[in-house]
């Protein structure tokens, strides 16, 4: 802690800024105070359960008290409570709480909400009473020490500005007085005098005492920090002035205008039209390029330094804006550019499409470059490219795609087809076309693609409703035109009977007001009637994987899970004998979950090409309509009941299904299986990263008996997070320890698969962004909630910044961080219990 000592005159006193307490909040619950009446027999012959609860059974019932931090009428943290206590004669908790904020971190208007609770009945609890504690006083100055709160009977603290519960009332009793003279005691205010302190403290508890019984008001005492008695004052954080560029000359970046050790009293004025383009220089340079199509230009080649100019220009990411003059020298070099197929996107970025001239010479150009690859061509088909010979330059580069790759971009392809400007009757789409091409030459490929303009097709925009109405029926006309049309036509028909048929079934078991085991013996019935059509029907592609032809579904084999939603459990049979296991679910948009399933699908093949298989469990999601939709099912469990029922150990878990006594470093796991954990965990660990996937808890990460490590239910991508403070990627110690802990060798092979990942996904950083970018304005929640900064949350994570060794230890600080979290640890115990409660 870093005091200050200020002068004033002959006088000296020291102080501390909160801006240097780099310390965790802590409260001391110290008493309660006060007697509780209990309630009248005409309360008690209205509720007749209250004569076994709370104070009614003891005068000193089983209380907790909760802490909660608010500033500006928003808590800032969780609230903290008290552990259990039994009492006798009195309410003494003498208990310190760690509230999760650093008193650096806190604002001005910093509230502390403590509410004391009893119990009701079984699961419920009743405020006994609540208060609102500011912590900076006069002067701005942070309270400390023993402090009397009033506890308003019978409600909870609301921790708004304007409380209605506030810690002090207007009432002075004797109490009062003599505590606010003891306070003077502590700080050394008074002089001492030991044999007449003593006195007068016994005097003063037995007057404690007689209030104490008296009253029938209940007081909270806490304690907070003293700090060695230095008044500590609130400091807002001091932040480095930016440094204001100087203007270049002749071409020559210059030294800052002023340095960032400057005294902090001097200002920074910055030019904000410093950046912006001078519009007469830019017309004359826009006037010059368009005329300049001569011999020269086509013959003309960089030198050595240019050239590296250029080179490191092609390296930008899609992302990055071009200046000025990266612009015109794209454009000087743009006959000796069409050698390279990464230099296409960046010259068309610089040509001013506005300028007909310009425009056409750009246009002319296309035919003459070398084939771009394919992540360059889903970024020309993003919003940024509206001019149609460049889209159908696109679409022609994608002809060269097999129908594997095509189907793996198939989501983004559907999606671009909001800037192809196809609204309009009269108006033709390259893209739509060669679509619909595909579609029909694929019977899977054609499956996903009536799907994805299904979704789209129930657009709340009811212009882009209409335009992926109108795509759909040019699908299927042309699909009436080749020899088995009608039958696929007929088999799309059939496939949206099956999905409104289990959406209904969905909805009405969702809705029962019965148990859980009434609901599952409901949807057994309803499946087992032949009148429903569910329990056997003609062989169907199943609409999740068309590769898949069902037959009916089992009754027996399927269930209604216990999550809110109550989505269903469903087992298909197939041709061949075999069984399907799905998950149906209605009231949920998995339109994101199957935007992050086909992430990780195309990461696990950008890793396989570089002969590196993490053992991912990319599982197939299909969002049938904006609120229902199919999940393949994977027997697993989630690691909270693996913990649960293996005494807290996943290893005891592998070891229970696959053991293998005489494999040698494994613990008693077979050493495929091992593998298998290790790889997989890693895999996860840097995918999740990247997306920013949130929400993590030990419900939504699933372990399968064979080492597959996979997470599930991807509601919070881009860095959100319904929970504070959420560490870089789930890492929990109990994945660690199933690896035999930090010092493992297991352990240093999971963090070099997690570091080779890292940069092998780095390399393919151009094709992920190019991918959110068309995924944009697809009614995906979490990018739909910042769509302009989607592709930059995405795009930091990569770290493209960095060198591969840079990179290493950037991730290896993640590892750790995420490892050695505490906050994590509270919220998943926090989970657990709701979890339990809600059960």
């Amino acid at each position: 802690m870093d005091y200050e000592t200020t002068q004033l005159k002959d006088f000296s006193y020291s102080f501390c800024l909160t801006k240097d307490l780099d310390i965790p909040l802590n409260v001391r619950i110290s008493v309660l105070e006060g007697t509780r009446e209990k309630k009248p027999f005409t309360t008690l012959l209205e509720d007749p359960t209250l004569k076994f609860t709370g104070v009614q059974t003891s005068d000193f019932s089983d209380l907790y008290v909760t802490c909660q931090l608010y500033a500006d009428n928003k808590p800032l943290t969780i609230p903290i409570r008290t552990s259990y206590k039994s009492f006798k004669n009195h309410w003494l908790w003498n208990e310190w709480l760690t509230i999760p904020i650093k008193f650096r971190d806190l604002p001005v208007t910093a509230q502390l909400a403590f509410t004391v609770w009893d119990i009701y009945g079984p699961r419920k609890v009743v405020p006994v009473g609540g208060t609102t504690f500011r912590l900076f006083g006069k002067h701005n100055k942070l309270r400390k020490g023993k402090h009397k709160l009033f506890l308003w009977p019978d409600v909870e603290a609301d921790g708004r500005d304007h409380t209605v519960t506030p810690s002090k009332i207007g009432e002075v009793d004797e109490m009062d007085r003599l505590e606010k003279l003891v306070k003077r005691y502590d700080r050394n205010d008074m002089t001492k005098l030991e044999w007449l302190d003593n006195l007068a403290f016994r005097q003063i508890e037995k007057i404690h005492k007689e209030e104490s019984s008296k009253s029938k008001k209940l007081y909270l005492y806490i304690d907070l920090p003293k700090f060695d008695d230095f008044p500590i004052v609130f400091s807002e954080p001091e932040y480095p002035l930016p440094v204001a560029p100087a203007p270049p000359i002749n071409g020559q970046t210059q030294p800052a205008l002023l340095s960032s050790s400057l005294e902090s009293n001097m200002i920074l004025i910055v030019d904000p039209e410093i950046d912006r383009e001078n519009p007469v220089e830019g017309k004359h340079r826009r006037l010059v390029r368009s005329h300049r199509n001569g011999p020269l230009d086509r013959d003309l080649k960089p030198d050595a330094k240019t050239r590296d100019e250029l080179n490191g220009i092609l390296k930008y990411p899609p992302t990055k804006t071009l200046t000025d003059k990266e612009k015109d020298l794209l454009w000087n070099f743009r006959f000796y550019l069409t050698r390279d197929k990464k230099a296409l996107t960046k010259f068309l970025k610089c040509v001013e499409w506005t300028d007909q001239t310009e425009a056409k010479q750009a246009v002319e150009l296309l035919p003459k470059w070398v084939d771009i690859d394919l992540d360059d061509a889903l970024e020309l088909l993003g919003a940024n490219f509206k001019n149609k010979s460049v889209r159908g330059y696109a679409v022609s580069q994608l002809k060269k795609a097999d129908d594997d790759e095509l189907l793996l971009y198939l989501l983004q392809l559907v999606q671009a087809l909001k800037f192809e400007n196809i609204s309009d009757k009269s108006s033709s789409s390259s893209l739509a076309e060669f679509l619909i091409e595909r579609a029909i030459q694929n019977p899977i490929l054609g499956n996903n693609f009536h799907w994805y303009l299904m979704v789209e097709c129930e657009d709340e925009d009811k212009v882009v409703s209409k335009m992926y109405g109108k795509v759909d029926y040019q699908f299927m006309t042309a699909m009436t035109k080749i020899p088995s049309g009608n039958q696929r036509r007929e088999i799309l028909r059939r496939q949206a009977e099956l999905v409104h048929n289990l959406s209904s079934l969905s909805k009405e078991i969702r809705t029962m007001r019965d148990t859980r085991p009434k609901k599952i013996e409901r949807l057994r019935a309803i499946i087992s009637d032949p009148k429903n059509g569910l329990l056997q029907f003609p062989p169907l592609p199943l609409p999740l994987d068309a590769h898949i032809q069902v037959t009916g579904i089992i009754p027996e084999k399927t269930t209604v899970f216990k999550s809110n939603l109550f989505p269903l459990r469903l087992t298909f049979s197939l041709v061949d004998g075999g069984e399907y296991p799905v998950i149906f679910k209605t009231g949920d948009d998995l339109r994101q979950d199957q935007l992050v399933i086909q992430i990780i699908t195309l990461m696990d093949q950008l890793l396989r090409k570089e002969n590196l298989d993490l053992k991912l469990t990319p599982y197939k999601v299909l969002a049938t309509g904006p609120d229902h939709g199919l999940m393949q099912f994977i027997p697993s469990s989630s690691l909270a009941n693996v913990l649960s029922e293996y005494n807290g150990s996943l290893l005891m878990f592998l070891k229970a299904h696959h053991p293998e006594e005489k494999a040698v470093g494994t613990y008693g796991v077979s050493t495929a299986v091992m593998d298998t954990y290790v790889k997989s965990c890693a895999g996860y660990c840097v995918i999740t990263y990247l997306l920013g996937v949130g929400d993590r808890h030990l419900d939504n990460l699933l372990l399968s008996p064979e080492g597959y490590l996979f997470h599930v239910d991807f509601g919070f991508i881009l860095g959100r997070d319904p929970k504070p403070f959420p560490p870089p990627m789930k890492l929990c110690k109990e994945m660690v320890e199933a690896m035999g802990g930090a010092n493992s060798i297991h352990y240093q092979r999971f963090k070099s698969y997690c570091y080779i990942a890292f940069n092998i996904l780095r390399k393919s950083a151009n094709l992920i962004l190019n991918l959110f970018a068309l995924m944009v304005y697809a009614n995906i929640p979490d990018i739909k909630i910042e769509p302009d900064k989607a592709v930059w949350k995405v795009q930091e994570k990569f770290r493209l910044d960095l060198t591969e060794e840079e990179a290493i230890k950037h991730f290896q600080n993640l590892i750790n961080d995420s490892v050695s979290a505490l906050f994590p640890q509270v919220i998943e115990t926090i989970h657990k219990w709701a979890q339990y409660w809600r059960r």
